[in-house]
């Protein structure tokens, strides 16, 4: 649970340096292409840490069926924003893709932590 904190306290507190310097350029685009990320990055992380804990030999099952459920959140999250929202693709994209590198480099950091720490 502590690592789901720390990714939303990350990407929160980006998202709010960015807000305070773009203002209305990057707004609501940045907001929406930091949420779908950062849900996706935490719900992962709760549902494998929970697999980890009660069967750890399951966590390559999970992460695949992850994956699968990540691919189809994904591809409905970013129809609804550019064209059910109309968001702005080029601010909604960066943000989209930049949250999405940087939570999912800790995400992958915290795996490598949990995984060691079995052995």
């Amino acid at each position: 649970m502590r690592e789901a904190a720390w990714m939303a306290g990350v990407a929160i507190g980006s998202w709010l340096a960015v807000s305070a310097a773009g203002g209305d350029q990057v707004n609501p685009e940045s907001f929406f292409g930091m949420v779908g990320p950062l849900v996706a990055v935490c719900v992962s992380w709760l549902a494998v840490q929970r697999v980890h804990r009660v069967t750890p030999e399951r966590v390559m099952a999970a992460l695949i069926i992850g994956f699968a459920a990540k691919f189809v959140f994904f591809s409905a999250y970013v129809a609804v924003m550019l064209g059910v929202l109309s968001l702005r693709p080029v601010p909604f994209t960066t943000a989209f893709v930049s949250y999405f590198i940087a939570l999912y480099a800790m995400q992958a950091l915290f795996f490598r932590r949990l995984i060691s720490s079995v052995n």
